[in-house]
């Protein structure tokens, strides 16, 4: 038989260098947590229109109502409803809503000055009414930017919004 003379080489350890692994690590977790955007799910409490109870007849309480009016050339704001308040054209093609948000802060004042505290508010849209005209529009309505106490906050104006179908147009004819 045949010996073979086999040599082992000794084993050593490999070593690990990992420092420009940790140094990567270092840089790139406190990058990808400051670009993380985070998620944020809101949810809109929208009254649809349904039955009125019978305590108060459906013409007094709509008479009561605070209507934001989305029309193709303009905003109306009615109150009660029915009876124009204010219209605001629009600027460049779309509702003018710093104006309109300005006009819907007066009527909360006011109402406040006489002891009514009002927190609904109808909007009414044409159709075809642009998707986000009409998130605009709830928007402007819910809330408005104020400073209190050297800090911006979120004041707020009709945060409960019902939605509707505008009324038709009256058209005037000319003599």
């Amino acid at each position: 038989m045949l010996k073979l003379n086999i040599r082992r080489r000794g084993h050593e350890e490999a070593e690990l260098d990992i420092t420009s692994f940790m140094s990567l690590m270092t840089i790139l977790v406190p990058v990808l947590l400051l670009n993380m955007v985070f998620s944020h799910i809101s949810v809109l409490k929208l009254n649809l229109p349904g039955i009125s109870d019978g305590s108060i007849s459906a013409t007094e309480q709509e008479n009561r109502q605070l209507e934001l009016v989305l029309r193709t050339a303009h905003v109306d704001i009615n109150y009660p409803a029915g009876q124009l308040v204010r219209r605001v054209e629009n600027t460049d093609g779309e509702p003018d809503m710093e104006t309109v948000s300005l006009i819907l802060q007066q009527i909360k004042r006011s109402l406040r000055e006489k002891s009514i505290e009002k927190d609904d508010l109808v909007i009414l849209s044409e159709k075809g009414t642009p998707y986000k005209t009409l998130v605009a529009a709830m928007d402007t309505a819910r809330s408005y930017r104020a400073v209190v106490a050297a800090s911006v906050v979120d004041a707020e104006l009709f945060p409960q919004i019902s939605l509707g179908d505008a009324p038709q147009q009256t058209t005037v004819v000319g003599k």
